[in-house]
């Protein structure tokens, strides 16, 4: 798994497996929020970058101006 650290959120890295068709094999949080993050973690395996993308990018948390999932679109945007 490819690890990457995140900004402005609880979580501090989120480690991601992804296969050659851009499918969510295995993805963990460190930190965060421990139900929230094992939801998402739960709902997107399986899932293609793309739709956890669409999905996900810009969702907020609070006041800040991004969240755990928001990063994890981010990640995927960027390096996937």
């Amino acid at each position: 798994m490819k690890k990457f650290i995140t900004s402005g959120v609880c979580a501090r890295e989120i480690a991601l497996e992804i296969d050659d068709n851009g499918i969510i094999k295995n993805i963990e949080f460190l930190g965060g929020c421990d139900g929230n993050t094992h939801g998402i973690e739960n709902l997107i395996i399986g899932m293609s970058k793309e739709d956890v993308i669409k999905k996900l990018k810009g969702i907020t948390c609070g006041k800040k101006s991004t969240s755990c999932p928001d990063q994890l679109a981010k990640i995927l945007e960027e390096n996937f």
